[in-house]
């Protein structure tokens, strides 16, 4: 599996977690759900944001390695 391929399945995974949060808070939405989303759904949510930024960073090292070692 490569790593765009996993990018991409993340980023289509995090969608629908989030699609399906959305649709849950629209009938889950007291006290309780507030803190459900601040201490585990967007802690993950950044989580994930920050692991797409790191997996273009590491393509970007990859993509430069592999023109390193051609020429």
């Amino acid at each position: 599996m490569s790593l765009n391929h996993s990018k991409g399945r993340m980023m289509g995974l995090s969608r629908e977690l989030l699609k399906t949060w959305q649709e849950t808070q629209a009938h889950w939405h007291d006290q309780k759900s507030r803190e459900f989303d601040s201490t585990y759904m967007q802690p993950m949510f950044d989580a994930m944001d920050n692991a797409v930024t790191a997996m273009d960073d590491l393509d970007k090292m990859l993509q430069k390695l592999r023109k390193d070692c051609e020429t």
